[in-house]
């Protein structure tokens, strides 16, 4: 304290100096609570970074048959292997940086030629593959290079131009997005042109863009984590969010002052019995957390404004006004006013984050980590799935004949 009165805060400062006293007078207690805080953090994104970079990364491209008679619950099942929970003993998680298994689901078009990817580690190959196959027997999978090698983007200063935007939810995790049940295609026997996939509209905008442009499509997945906080201070899941909600709609919970059950449920209007019936049946699935983002890729002399337009309403047909949907939560279409960027300089590292951030399939860890959102496993399989013949996009690459085996009785 008698070193503080010596440099004369109080005098020079007033209450301000005795406030930087003061500070200084506890420097010894909280520096080191800050100063390991710090270090904490660094060493789990180093720890965490040189578990990643060990592992091997492929990505397997799905070719379809020309005919597709499952429905997307076929689908479900498939995405149900994906749901890996294992985070490792406490010791895997702070010496050796192991993380939650995730998965890249994605969608992409190169100047018009429709592929479905999966992008996983090395050890996940033979169950997703085995998982495809027992649904999609006609179905063909390949292990191919990373297709975002070949484009180089570089800002300003490259030969590409880049718009991206990536989605969050408009709603709380627990409220549904539209699904396949929603559109019937739950249901066995339905003719093709009787069907509504929603799934239509996105791969109908992936085909119709032109040579010199790409759009790519991804959806990150791993299993859900715990982050809401309940009443008591405890942490839960998804469910548990979906559980207070059901008991705020009803009030089952609450009493009257004479004591006596709030029965709210017995009044409740058509909408809000459905949304009960919607989450509840949500409850009932395995939850993914997620991250969808999007990138428009062209050469700078065949730039089409219209294709920035078609991203931002890209997952439009998920939206339901009374349940959830998607929203932009970053779109580096561009600021609104020219003194928000000088020189473009801010919107082009926007776009190069953006960028590196989708070819490391960056969501839930650095170098790019934003807040997930909760889709249960008929939601992913309604946003990601392999469409039937309801599909007649000319530039959907097809196997154009089915595979069989060979005849038991064929002459050597």
């Amino acid at each position: 304290m008698e070193f503080m009165q010596v440099l004369g805060f109080d005098r020079l400062f007033g209450q301000t100096g005795v406030l930087l006293e003061q500070v200084f007078q506890w420097f010894p207690y909280w520096a080191p609570i800050i100063f390991g805080a710090i270090f904490w953090h660094e060493w789990m994104s180093y720890v965490q970074e040189r578990f990643r970079s060990a592992q091997k990364w492929i990505v397997l491209e799905i070719k379809l048959p020309k005919e597709i008679h499952k429905t997307p619950v076929a689908m479900e099942v498939v995405l149900n292997a994906l749901y890996q929970s294992s985070e490792g003993t406490w010791f895997d998680k702070t010496w050796k940086g192991k993380v939650k298994d995730w998965f890249s689901l994605e969608m992409v078009s190169i100047e018009g030629d429709i592929k479905f990817f999966i992008r996983t580690t090395g050890i996940y190959k033979n169950v997703i593959e085995a998982q495809i196959y027992g649904q999609y027997p006609d179905i063909e999978i390949h292990e191919v290079p990373d297709y975002t090698r070949y484009v180089d983007y570089r800002g300003r200063e490259g030969d590409w131009e880049m718009v991206g935007i990536e989605y969050e939810l408009s709603k709380k995790d627990p409220y549904p997005i539209k699904t396949y049940v929603d559109y019937g295609l739950d249901k066995e026997g339905v003719k093709e042109e009787f069907k509504t996939d929603p799934l239509t509209s996105v791969i109908e905008y992936l085909g119709s863009i032109g040579p010199g442009e790409q759009v790519w499509i991804q959806i990150l997945v791993q299993a859900a984590s715990k982050r809401y906080t309940k009443k008591d201070g405890t942490k839960g899941d998804w469910k548990d969010e979906g559980k207070a909600i059901i008991d705020d709609l009803t009030k089952r919970n609450e009493k009257t002052p004479e004591g006596m059950p709030v029965f709210k449920m017995m009044m409740a209007t058509k909408g809000e019995s459905e949304v009960i019936a919607a989450i509840e049946r949500s409850m009932g699935k395995f939850g993914f957390d997620c991250g969808i983002r999007a990138l428009y890729l062209v050469k700078r002399d065949k730039f089409n404004p219209s294709n920035i337009k078609a991203l931002g309403g890209l997952l439009r047909p998920f939206t339901t006004n009374n349940l959830n949907g998607f929203k932009p939560m970053h779109f580096t279409a561009g600021f609104d006013y020219p003194w928000q960027d000088y020189n473009g300089i801010r919107l082009s590292h926007h776009r190069k984050e953006q960028f590196k951030a989708y070819k490391q399939r960056s969501w839930f860890y650095s170098p790019r980590k934003l807040k997930p959102f909760v889709l249960t496993s008929e939601e992913l399989a309604t946003i990601y799935h392999f469409p039937g013949g309801v599909l007649q996009t000319p530039t959907f690459g097809r196997i154009p004949s089915r595979k069989n085996e060979a005849p038991v009785n064929l002459p050597i």
